[in-house]
């Protein structure tokens, strides 16, 4: 496929949300919503702020370890529980309960456990991202062909060299997946938890601005944050599929 026709999808589909923001601009008006050049052009004198950077580098530094922390536990978790199938029985449907609990009523008990420092947004954001991707490294796990574990263990592997020889490269395709999931819920949760209980972060501004009706800073933080995401979860995408092809 060439350049031009890879490319002509993504730019559609831009131009097409780009239209209909601006006719729901033109339905509502100033009272909820700015049009895509004011809230681009305002967007460009917000990041020209220096008061703004501390901000995006206390939600950067949150969802970095958040992430970090939800990637590790969830595959820990994931891969002992795919490969030992007796504790996968056991505590998967604990995990799928813990994963159908709206996460906002235990905001207090993380509250009360980490604090009010960030200490509480990478806990809260990791606790949104780790669940997705324990699921699906189990199933990934349990998808693995057979022949390859009898493999494993002809050769006597110990756990170890199985799980970094055999599991984990059979399973990537669909471990990474999950972590492109994960990583998504992460950046939720971390923002969530700015916005209950914090004095910096992106999630603290833009709570701030809903409360003070400042339609601005709302519109071009959301549409910080909608960008960022979509590029992220685009070049996981990219790696996602080239993952599936190559397995």
């Amino acid at each position: 496929m060439s350049g031009e026709h890879r490319w002509r999808g993504p730019l559609l589909m831009v131009a097409g949300l780009l239209a209909v923001w601006q006719v729901l601009y033109w339905i509502v008006s100033d009272i909820a919503l700015r049009s895509p050049l004011s809230t681009i052009s305002y967007t460009y004198v917000l990041l020209g702020r220096a008061s703004f950077w501390p901000h995006v580098y206390e939600s950067a530094t949150a969802f970095a370890a958040a992430i970090v922390i939800a990637v590790s536990l969830g595959l820990t978790i994931g891969l002992a529980l795919g490969f030992g199938r007796l504790a996968g029985q056991v505590f998967e449907p604990m995990l799928v309960a813990l994963y159908s609990v709206p996460k906002v009523t235990l905001y207090p008990i993380l509250l009360l456990t980490f604090g009010l420092g960030i200490s509480a947004k990478i806990a809260f954001g990791a606790l949104h991202g780790f669940i997705p991707i324990a699921l699906f490294t189990i199933n990934a796990v349990r998808n693995v062909r057979p022949i390859l574990i009898k493999t494993g263990r002809s050769l006597n592997y110990s756990t170890t060299d199985m799980v970094w020889r055999i599991l984990i490269p059979a399973a990537l395709p669909e471990i990474f997946s999950g972590i492109r999931i994960g990583l998504s819920l992460t950046l939720i949760g971390t923002l969530l938890g700015e916005m209950f209980a914090s004095q910096r972060g992106l999630g603290h501004m833009l709570m701030n601005a809903i409360g003070l009706h400042n339609i601005d800073v709302i519109m071009s933080i959301t549409f910080i944050l909608i960008v960022f995401a979509a590029v992220v979860s685009s070049a996981l995408l990219i790696i996602d599929r080239r993952l599936h092809r190559l397995a």
